[in-house]
C-alpha cells in the first residue's frame, strides 16, 4: 500500500533541535521525517534525494542564512516552509520577510521548559506542518499576476463622499501578514478607518504595523488602548490583545483587553467582528482574509444578519482557504472576492 504520509525535511545547525524536531513530527502517524540537514547546502541536496512535502527551516545558521536560502528556494522550487524563528522583537524583521518571500508560517524555537511546555510545542509544531502541507503555493504569484492596477480601481468615487462613521474590519491567520498588507498597500489617502486583527505573536506586532505603514498611503498603527479610530488609519491588533472598536460620543476608539482566547485565538477576529458590529451597526463592512480554522466566520454571519457588507478573500489567493472557507459554509460572505480586489470594494462601500 501507497505510503500517504507527509514527507518532511528539518534544516536546523543544531543537532539536538534536529533531533527533536524529528522526534516530536515522527510521533504524529501522519507524518514523516525523511531526512534531517545542518546547512542549507546540504538541504539543497536531501530535497532532490527525497522530495519532502514540507520544510522546517532555522534562520540564523552558518555558510548561508535560512533567508537566502528561502529566496533560492522560492524562486527554483516553491514549497511550503514553516520557519523556526526566535519570537522576539529583534527576530520580529527576519520572520516577516520570511513570509514576505513566500514561507507559509512560522514557529517558536523550542525551548526545555518542562514537560507542558514542551508538549504544548508538540502538538503546535504538528499542527502547523500538517497546515503547511495544505498551503496554495501559487496563490501569491497569482495575486502577483494582477498587481497592476491599485490607484485606478478608485476613479469611480469623484463626486462620491466618504460615509461619515463607516469602519472596516478585516480578520487573517495563515498567509494573512502578506494578505493584509496586499490589501492595506492599495488604499488611497482618503480610506475609511480599517480596524484589523491578525493572528500572531506580540514580539511580532509592532515590527509588522511598521512594516505596513512603510509601504502605505494609509497611517498603519498597532493599536493602543483608547486610541482614536479616525479616516485614512489602519489599527492593528496587538499580537497578545484582543481588539474590540467602542463608540464613545461620536467618535469610534480602540480598547485593548487580555480576556480569555476566543477560537483558541488572542487576538479573535471574531471579538473585533462583533465589536464592530454593536458599535456601528450595518454602518461597517467585514472582511476575512486566508486563514487556519474558522476564527471569525461565525461573527461575519451576524455581520450579514445586520445589513453590512461581509467578504472574504476567494480560494485562489489564499494561501489557505480555512477561515474564508468556513465562512462561506456558513453562508456569511456577501461577496468572495481575490485579493487584489478587496482593495476596491472598501472603498467602494465607504463612499456614497
Amino acid at each position: 500500500m501507497k505510503d500517504k504520509k507527509i514527507k518532511v525535511l528539518v534544516v536546523d545547525d543544531s543537532a539536538y533541535i534536529r533531533a527533536l524536531l524529528t522526534e516530536i513530527l515522527n510521533s504524529d502517524s501522519r507524518l514523516t521525517v525523511v531526512a534531517s540537514a545542518a546547512d542549507p547546502y546540504e538541504a539543497r541536496e536531501l530535497i532532490k534525494k527525497h522530495n519532502p512535502q514540507v520544510l522546517t527551516l532555522d534562520i540564523e545558521m552558518p555558510k548561508m542564512n535560512g533567508i537566502a536560502f528561502l529566496k533560492n528556494l522560492m524562486r527554483l522550487r516553491p514549497m511550503p516552509v514553516v520557519m523556526i524563528s526566535t519570537l522576539t522583537q529583534e527576530g520580529a524583521p527576519s520572520t516577516l520577510e520570511a513570509l514576505e518571500l513566500g514561507a507559509v508560517d512560522f514557529l517558536a524555537k523550542p525551548g526545555a521548559d518542562g514537560e507542558g511546555d514542551l508538549e504544548y510545542y508538540a502538538n503546535l509544531i504538528i499542527e502547523k506542518v500538517i497546515n503547511a502541507s495544505q498551503a496554495n503555493m501559487s496563490a501569491r504569484e497569482r495575486s502577483k499576476d494582477r498587481e497592476e492596477k491599485s490607484v485606478q480601481e478608485f476613479s469611480d468615487i469623484k463626486g462620491k463622499h466618504l460615509s461619515p462613521m463607516f469602519i472596516c474590519g478585516i480578520g487573517a491567520s495563515t498567509g494573512g501578514t502578506e494578505a493584509i498588507k496586499s490589501v492595506v498597500t492599495r488604499l488611497p489617502e482618503r480610506s475609511p478607518p480599517v480596524v484589523v486583527t491578525q493572528h500572531i505573536p506580540g514580539a511580532f506586532s509592532t515590527s509588522f504595523a511598521r512594516r505596513v505603514d512603510a509601504c502605505s498611503r494609509v497611517n498603519v498603527y498597532e493599536a493602543s488602548h483608547n486610541q482614536t479610530i479616525e479616516a485614512g488609519n489602519v489599527y492593528i491588533a496587538p499580537g497578545d490583545s484582543h481588539l474590540r472598536v467602542s463608540k464613545h460620543g461620536g467618535r469610534y476608539v480602540c480598547v485593548l483587553n487580555k480576556e480569555a482566547p476566543v477560537h483558541r485565538h488572542r487576538p479573535s477576529v471574531s471579538v473585533l467582528f462583533d465589536s464592530i458590529l454593536e458599535s456601528a451597526g450595518n454602518n461597517a463592512m467585514g472582511i476575512l482574509l486566508t486563514g487556519m480554522g474558522a476564527d471569525g466566520a461565525d461573527a461575519l454571519l451576524r455581520m450579514k444578519q445586520a445589513s453590512c457588507f461581509t467578504v472574504v478573500q476567494d480560494e485562489a489567493t489564499s494561501v489557505v482557504w480555512g477561515m474564508p472557507g468556513a465562512a462561506v459554509k456558513l453562508g456569511a460572505a456577501e461577496k468572495i472576492m481575490p485579493l487584489t480586489k478587496i482593495a476596491g470594494s472598501i472603498i467602494n462601500q465607504a463612499y456614497k
